[in-house]
């Protein structure tokens, strides 16, 4: 059996482990400063193991990370041999704590700055979708879009997710036509929706793939309906009319 070449992704922009780690921790509605560290070490590195199935460029620093969380792990895990005290030394929880707490202040500035610039930029789109101004947020994380692929993952067959890649080819442009082409009878769609079908882990990540370079070459857009709501996909009204070959030929020059 030919082994085929394994699918690589590279993204110029990826969040940090600490973008993640707000992720985990937002997801679920978690107090920052009342984190469960063995739960949270658990999906941090379901979701590394994920970004290694897409065979993403993954930075040494969420590496280090994932180093550090499973550290304090065991640390906490380990039976005390005596009352401790603050006086005692670092505590690696707080520590990490206090970290999330300032970047998130950081984050949350940052955004800020970003909407204002995007209320006050002069760049419209003729006939866009409309959404309520309360309910605009145009930058996704990528963790957001990986969270897909992971409920995507897990609706596999058990069977089909463990199995070899067999030499069955998916054609990324035939999961970008299958993206575009459920505009035909919707407005949009759920990013949920996109993996619909798939019953393959190959097939999974070239639908990743596709929706990855459409949104680069702007045929689609993404939305959301609030923090950590659900993604939706819309055609890009500046591109609805042109063929997505013809974007990518015109990127590509």
């Amino acid at each position: 059996m030919i082994n085929p070449a394994p699918i690589n992704v590279h993204i110029n922009v990826f969040e940090g482990p600490m973008d993640l780690l707000l992720h985990l921790i937002k997801k679920d509605n978690l107090d920052i400063c009342d984190i469960n560290i063995a739960e949270i070490t658990k999906q941090y590195l379901d979701y590394l193991n994920v970004m290694k199935e897409l065979n993403l460029e993954v930075a040494g620093e969420f590496l280090v990370m994932a180093s550090t969380l499973m550290q304090i792990k065991a640390k906490t895990l380990l039976p005390s041999q005596a009352p401790t005290t603050e006086d005692e030394g670092p505590n690696p929880v707080k520590e990490l704590i206090a970290k999330l707490v300032e970047y998130q202040k950081y984050k949350e500035a940052s955004k800020f700055l970003e909407q204002k610039f995007e209320e006050n930029k002069d760049n419209f789109y003729r006939s866009a979708p409309i959404f309520d101004d309360g309910e605009k947020i145009i930058n996704l994380q990528l963790f957001d879009l990986l969270s897909a692929v992971k409920r995507a993952f897990e609706r596999l067959d058990e069977r089909k997710r463990i199995e070899l890649l067999n030499v069955e080819e998916f054609p990324i442009e035939t999961k970008m036509q299958k993206v575009v082409d459920m505009f035909k009878k919707h407005e949009w769609v759920l990013l949920d929706d996109i993996f619909v079908g798939e019953t393959k882990k190959r097939g999974v990540i070239t639908c990743f793939m596709a929706l990855l370079e459409l949104m680069k070459i702007k045929k689609i857009i993404a939305r959301q309906d609030a923090q950590q709501g659900q993604i939706r996909i819309y055609l890009n009204p500046e591109n609805k009319d042109k063929d997505f070959k013809t974007l990518m030929h015109g990127e590509a020059n």
